[in-house]
């Protein structure tokens, strides 16, 4: 092929969908992929118990797959990608029997939301936020600053709404319900990052996830994880794309101050106009650009990065479905176990002072129930993972099948009988998920931090928060550029958006038209 106007560095989803964009809008472009085996960095899926049971490898629910911007535009449905739910989104169980639910039908949540009272206000709360979602999608998804989007929110709805992002999650738990189970589930939800119920801006993520339950519910990709990627993939190469495995970037090649192409591993070069990197922003500028290109600010905010807390993945091959001792749960594509705000609040501080949890807080998926290609017929998959300290004293390697075991046991008082269905088991630790993928540093999962003070104009540094990094033609488009952790694409379409508009020199041929957005 000629020598690419643009080349994707990473073939995670926004590196995927930016290059989607890039191809569509005719500029002749290369994905480079270092992973020989598969696209789609931490979103994919493989046979890791026993033969016949698909367990995704990282994202394995995805809120925003129907809602996401990005995945609207490329229309990813006609190729091949299909959706797959269940009856209840989420259930939030505990042990004392107490149990709060989120469905997509308002009415069915109500009932399930742990009293008569906190199931009216939960309704109330989501019905409001159903009449705002897509102005509200927009300024928070859109490049920053969003001001379209924001000023068609009116000032009524946007006060509302900062009152909610403004507070901590225990704050809005304890204003708005009643009962513990009700109380539990927006912070639990927020414990998919690193924020716990007492931070500062905390509720907004918790509030977030719940509002998307109940609009674009927790799916699941028919087949696994891995078919969205492949959906992208066949996106990509149908506009004309080109997409390379087993390639490996070394570095950014630049000239005056100009981004001029890349280095592979084996010492090729890859002249091109403009760059995107699909990477954690850590490993772009201070391995693959050389420092003299980049700000001593910058290199030194680089050196203290702060990371997001690590993850402990498992996967299980079982003989039946979860025997959960809530009947609703057994109904839920995902179930969060957490059993109380105070619980929440304790792993945080646990987690946070770098220790194991003596009670983790478990997310777990149940594709299985709505998908049957997951497991042979008979069979079933769950899926989970826990926070905990990216390193431990004493290596992973001594501690992970100890704690392997713990979340079993957490699993067992919830669901009584659940290790009777066990027939295998995976374990996948912090440094597992950072060999799999380099831009899980640690097992971080969100990008980095996703605490209040690293998102927006802050994310990854001011003043390169419009994916445009301090080398001219270099972009960083992966989840640590804005608005950050999420399987939606996002960051690497509102890359992709800038490089259209700013990159006068790229070709554009006839594409289909972007959605309105403020760039």
């Amino acid at each position: 092929m000629a020598d690419p106007d643009a080349v994707v560095i990473g073939s995670g989803p926004n590196g995927l969908v930016a290059a989607c964009v890039l191809a569509q809008a005719g500029v002749n472009t290369l994905l480079l992929e270092a992973n020989p085996d598969r696209y789609g960095g931490a979103v994919g899926s493989v046979q890791s118990t026993l033969p016949g049971y698909v367990h995704d490898v990282g994202a394995a629910f995805f809120p925003w797959g129907s809602l996401s911007p990005a995945f609207k535009h490329l229309g990813l449905e006609q190729y091949g990608l299909q959706w797959c739910a269940s009856d209840i989104e989420s259930a939030h169980p505990a042990p004392d029997g107490t149990i709060a639910c989120i469905s997509r039908d308002l009415d069915q949540a109500a009932k399930m939301f742990g009293s008569p009272k906190d199931g009216d206000k939960f309704r109330a709360v989501a019905q409001h936020y159903q009449s705002i979602e897509p102005h509200l999608l927009d300024v928070l998804m859109r490049t920053f600053p969003a001001v379209g989007p924001a000023l068609r929110l009116f000032p009524f709805h946007l006060m509302r709404i900062g009152s909610v992002f403004g507070s901590k999650g225990r704050w809005v738990a304890e204003r708005w319900f009643e009962s513990a189970a009700a109380r539990r589930v927006m912070p639990g939800l927020a414990l998919h990052v690193d924020v716990g119920p007492d931070d500062w801006f905390g509720a907004a993520l918790g509030y977030m996830l719940a509002m998307t339950a109940t609009t674009g519910g927790y799916v699941v990709p028919k087949g696994g994880a891995q078919s969205l990627t492949d959906a992208l993939i066949k996106c990509f190469e149908s506009h004309g794309g080109t997409a390379r495995l087993g390639t490996r970037v070394d570095k950014v090649m630049v000239r005056d101050g100009r981004a001029h192409g890349v280095r592979l591993q084996n010492g090729d070069e890859i002249p091109a106009r403009t760059v995107l990197a699909d990477t954690d922003v850590v490993a772009l500028l201070r391995n693959m650009v050389d420092e003299q290109w980049v700000p001593n600010r910058i290199l030194q905010r680089c050196r203290t990065y702060p990371r997001g807390w690590g993850a402990f993945k498992m996967d299980w091959a079982l003989s039946a479905p979860v025997p959960w001792a809530n009947e609703e749960a057994r109904r839920a594509s995902v179930v969060h176990a957490g059993d109380s705000l105070d619980d929440l609040s304790t792993f945080t501080a646990q987690v946070r002072g770098g220790n194991l949890p003596d009670n983790p807080y478990l997310v777990l998926g149940q594709q299985s129930l709505s998908d049957s290609t997951r497991a042979p017929e008979g069979g079933h998959t769950l899926w989970a993972y826990s926070r905990v300290p990216p390193s431990i004293e004493g290596g992973w390697e001594n501690s992970g099948e100890a704690f392997a075991d713990r979340v079993e046991a957490r699993i067992e008082a919830l669901a009584p009988g659940f290790r009777s269905t066990i027939q295998a088991r995976a374990i996948v630790t912090p440094p597992d998920l950072e060999a799999m993928d380099a831009n899980l540093v640690g097992g971080d999962l969100g990008g980095g931090s996703n605490a209040w003070n690293r998102q927006l104009l802050f994310r990854p540094f001011f003043p390169y928060f419009r994916y445009k990094m301090p080398v001219d033609g270099l972009y960083l488009c992966s989840s640590y550029a804005h608005p950050g952790a999420g399987v939606h694409g996002m960051c690497g379409f509102n890359a992709a958006q800038m490089v259209l508009a700013s990159e006068k020199a790229l070709p554009s041929g006839p594409t289909k038209a972007l959605p309105p957005g403020d760039q």
